[in-house]
């Protein structure tokens, strides 16, 4: 039996936001020295500490596979994330995040980029011991592992420009630069220390739009504009990190994961038909590590999907499950 001691106190965190098809998914992570590790993708039942601040930005590169389209419709996207973390309470944390994506055509076509809908995040945690409690302000190694638990729920702001514009004046709601009206955000994870080194963690999360009406759009054929619903995102993630080195000397530790993340999109609706080419089921498979330096932690990860069954596959270049990999870089500071 381990010693009641405190832990090192790099402490950890890690929520997942707005996500979805068409934006990019933001995740959060810091850890300590020993205890529980954090994957890249799946996020992890962790709060930060009370009166805290975790800075974090984040890298997602998506680059697509060739279709049958003609032209391609899309070389690659990427979607970077800035955010922000304060922990009210030891089981109270909240988080506020800005995107900026790009979107790329083939080589010469046509280029969308600028900052997206900012969103906001709250994240309440829980243990299980003899019964369901709030996470307190300090816990043991033992008491890590233990079940812990979050809910989360968020909504994005439509700041960014629904209406973008591309370089011939049309506007694609793919490639927007936001949704127009407020997007909602709500989910689960559970996470337990199954060993000194290896820590399980599972998510289910769900993501829902509001429609939109798009500005009028000559060049796409839409004089008098379009409706957008896009479809719901349901995912369902699961862990396992494993701690490889530790220099407490150095306060330096490097973890290895590796995760599954299964989403589900559901059809775009325009104008109120269901869109062709949108929606389906992907399974992807990351492979990642964590290094822990400090108060600091930077994610590396490959994800690259494993099983794919979209409607309409073939018309579907560009979007979720059709990448030939995602690399993901993440950078987290407490402080």
């Amino acid at each position: 039996m381990r010693p009641h001691t405190r832990i090192l106190t790099l402490s950890l965190a890690l929520v997942t936001t707005q996500a979805c098809a068409h934006h990019g998914v933001a995740s959060l992570g810091a850890a300590a020295l020993e205890g529980p590790g954090a994957p890249v993708e799946t996020s992890s039942s962790a709060t930060l500490p009370e009166g805290q601040w975790l800075a974090y930005l984040k890298l997602d590169h998506a680059k697509s596979r060739r279709g049958i389209l003609t032209p391609p419709e899309n070389d690659y996207n990427q979607y970077w994330m800035l955010g922000l973390g304060y922990g009210f309470r030891p089981w109270l944390s909240a988080y506020v995040f800005q995107p900026y994506n790009v979107k790329q055509d083939t080589p010469g076509g046509y280029r969308s980029k600028g900052f997206t809908d900012v969103s906001l995040v709250g994240v309440m945690g829980f243990k299980y011991d003899d019964g369901f409690l709030l996470v307190p302000a300090s816990e043991s190694l033992d008491d890590m592992q233990d079940w812990h638990f979050t809910l989360y729920g968020g909504l994005s702001l439509p700041t960014g420009n629904a209406n973008h514009r591309l370089s011939d004046g049309s506007i694609d709601p793919g490639m927007s630069l936001g949704f127009g009206k407020p997007s909602f955000s709500y989910g689960v994870t559970a996470t337990r220390q199954m060993t000194d080194k290896a820590t399980l963690v599972f998510e289910a999360g769900q993501i829902r739009f509001r429609q939109y009406h798009y500005d009028n759009d000559p060049v796409g054929g839409n004089p008098t504009g379009i409706r957008v619903r896009f479809g719901t995102e349901t995912r369902f993630n699961t862990a396992l990190s494993y701690r490889l080195v530790t220099r407490a000397e150095g306060r330096f530790r490097v973890d290895g994961n590796l995760e599954l993340n299964f989403l589900r999109l559901g059809r775009d609706v325009e104008d109120g038909i269901p869109a062709p080419g949108t929606g389906g089921d992907i399974l992807y498979g990351v492979l990642g590590t964590r290094l822990y330096k400090d108060n600091m932690s930077l994610g590396l990860a490959l994800k690259k999907p494993i099983w794919i069954d979209l409607n309409e596959k073939s018309l579907q270049q560009g979007a979720e499950g059709r990448e030939r990999y995602r690399f993901i870089t993440t950078f987290s500071a407490l402080f």
